[in-house]
């Protein structure tokens, strides 16, 4: 009865349930065995646990050995440890009284992550702070459009990012190294030379993509990777992916020489609703490839559901994902509040309240695997404002402020520096920067609109005030 209430509080879970007699693989145990070590870390720990809850949860890491020895013997011990860990089955010392906590809380232990009782109470001071100084971020997923426009958005950027991944999907896409050394050439010259800042590149992977072009991406050292659109994912992806069959060479290539993949995560198939596009992409696409192509380096981009979170914690080494600030501050009311709210449209589209606690949750856990990623979309506000409106959000404006709300929402103000700042540098093997940038509780006022190439843009918060500021 225990293990069916776990398995059915979650979608992922109870897909993974449903499949699991006739696919049992490393990745569905994996994402079991968090979830368990989640039932066993509350029922072992908590004051009101019966006797028979307790025992039942301690019976749990029996079962999960056993279940995972026969289908991944070599990750057992891994598995095995970060669970026993979680489920508090290693020390027997005693534990600080516990304190309440935050409603997004309870998923970032199977996150992997210490539940909130047992973090150092020196961090509520840093959380009420009034300054904050990091390192400098990253951005690792960014749109800039094309060159009649980037001009008046890359400074955003530039400002307080060192480093931005910049996503390919422009008309041409850019499928090249060649074509992306000179989108890259453009791009740094829109950046103030005092900025000191490096545009990385992703290449556009198209059904036609070949391993000799994967193999020139990597020799330029400067791509990072392919992005993976599901063609009619999002803007301009019409000339995307098909069917994943299609690149099984190209990936491969990929995975061989330490290529990233950073995937769009959805599902296209008009039969699928909008709103459960990623966690079907989950099941349909990505675990599938990961099976083919275990050892390829996967982003999964924009995650906005606690499927990806639990799929992406779960999962091996080789696997993040990129988080943004409207996924961890909006739920889909906000495209309805009042009316239609077009600047409030994205894709992967605003989910659910328990999503988007799932993913500030996974956010804010201090596990590397996540990290800031502001898939900023600069569209004219003509285009936004029409009868068929373009999907994005152009946050370049206010990035960290923005981050650094969510993360003060849920009193985590002291994990902000590694997701924004160290661990997309260490999946992405780039060095962590140096360099600090510090954030101000200073209120100011977003403008209602910058100038976007001959036209304008509506930036995310317009007209309202922001509590950060970079300094």
């Amino acid at each position: 009865m225990i293990v069916v209430y776990m398995i059915s509080s979650s979608p992922f879970l109870r897909s993974s349930a449903r499949t699991s007699a006739i696919r049992l693989n490393s990745t569905n145990c994996s994402v079991f065995a968090s979830s368990l070590a989640l039932f066993a870390s509350r029922s072992t720990s908590s004051p009101s646990a019966s006797n028979c809850e307790s025992t039942a949860a301690s019976n749990i890491s029996g079962a999960v050995r056993s279940m995972y020895a026969s289908c991944c013997p070599r990750g057992l011990s891994g598995v095995l440890g970060a669970f026993s860990s979680a489920a508090g089955f290693v020390s027997a010392s005693p534990k600080p009284s516990p304190r309440p906590v935050a409603r997004a809380r309870p998923v970032a232990l199977a996150l992997g992550a210490r539940p909130a009782s047992h973090r150092p109470r020196a961090r509520v001071a840093v959380a009420r702070a009034s300054s904050l100084t990091i390192a400098r971020p990253d951005d690792w997923h960014l749109h800039v459009r094309d060159a009649s426009k980037l001009a008046d958005v890359v400074p955003f950027t530039s400002k307080t990012f060192k480093r931005a991944l910049v996503m390919p999907n422009l008309t041409p896409p850019v499928r090249t190294a060649s074509e992306a050394e000179k989108y890259r050439e453009l791009i740094a010259k829109a950046a103030p030379a005092s900025d000191g800042f490096e545009p990385h590149m992703t290449l556009y992977l198209t059904d036609n993509t070949t391993v000799e072009q994967v193999e020139e991406a990597h020799a330029c050292g400067f791509v990072r990777g392919y992005k993976l659109y599901p063609a009619g994912a999002t803007t301009n992806s019409e000339f995307g992916v098909t069917d994943v069959a299609n690149v099984a060479k190209a990936t491969k290539r990929m995975a061989e020489l330490g290529l990233t993949l950073q995937v769009h995560g959805e599902v296209t198939h008009a039969s699928v609703d909008v709103f459960d596009r990623e966690a079907r992409f989950i099941q349909d696409v990505l675990m599938p490839l990961l099976d083919r192509s275990p050892d390829l380096r996967v982003v999964m981009e924009h995650i906005t559901t606690r499927d990806a979170a639990e799929f992406v914690a779960a999962a091996g080494p080789n696997v993040a994902a990129s988080v943004t600030p409207q996924h961890v501050l909006f739920n889909r009311n906000a495209l309805f509040k009042g009316g239609l709210r077009p600047h409030f449209y994205c894709l992967p589209i605003l989910k659910r309240e328990e999503h988007r606690e799932a993913v500030l949750a996974a956010a804010t856990s201090g596990s590397g695997k996540f990290f800031l990623g502001t898939d900023s979309a600069p569209h004219p506000k003509g285009a936004k404002e029409a009868a068929c409106g373009c999907a994005g959000i152009f946050s370049a404006h206010a990035a960290l402020p923005l981050y650094a709300m969510a993360f003060e929402s849920v009193d985590a103000l002291d994990k902000l520096e590694a997701f924004a700042s160290h661990n997309g540098a260490d999946f992405y093997r780039v060095p962590r920067n140096t360099e600090t940038v510090t954030l101000e509780k200073r209120a100011w006022k977003v403008p209602d609109e910058y100038k976007f190439g001959d036209t304008t843009v509506v930036p995310f918060y317009a007209g309202e005030e922001i509590p950060w500021s970079v300094v």
